[in-house]
């Protein structure tokens, strides 16, 4: 089993930024791609960001492009989302997924492992 636990989440106000990592442990071997999703009060998960193991694939939201960055450090087992430009509709419980597969996908499903999610909360 792979468990991934997400920190770096908390309030602040819109045009601000902050730093997601997301730390895994146990069968970390089994893990190639990484991605983000979130979801916001009474809506569904939704994909945010995605990146390969070797980190030469990277997909993004159009709703992060050019405000969020995805990086992996796999030497430290960590996953981090650089989230610079932060508005209230980013607002959301942000959680870090891994998959077996090697090419991230914005489908939730392809996704095999779950972190408990960290909360973004943006104020205007």
């Amino acid at each position: 089993q792979v468990q991934l636990v997400e920190s770096g989440g908390g309030l602040v106000q819109a045009g601000g930024s902050l730093r997601l990592s997301c730390a895994a442990s146990g069968r970390t071997f089994s893990i190639n791609a990484m991605g983000w999703f979130r979801q916001a009060p009474g809506k569904e998960r939704e994909f945010a960001a995605g990146i390969s193991w070797g980190g030469t694939s990277i997909s993004l939201a159009d709703s992060v492009k050019g405000r969020f960055t995805i990086s992996r450090d796999n030497a430290k087992n960590t996953l981090y989302l650089q989230m610079n430009s932060l508005q209230p509709e980013d607002t959301a419980v942000y959680y870090c997924a891994a998959a077996k597969r090697y090419q991230a996908t914005p489908h939730i499903d392809t996704y095999d492992y779950w972190g408990q999610g960290t909360q973004v909360t943006v104020s205007s």
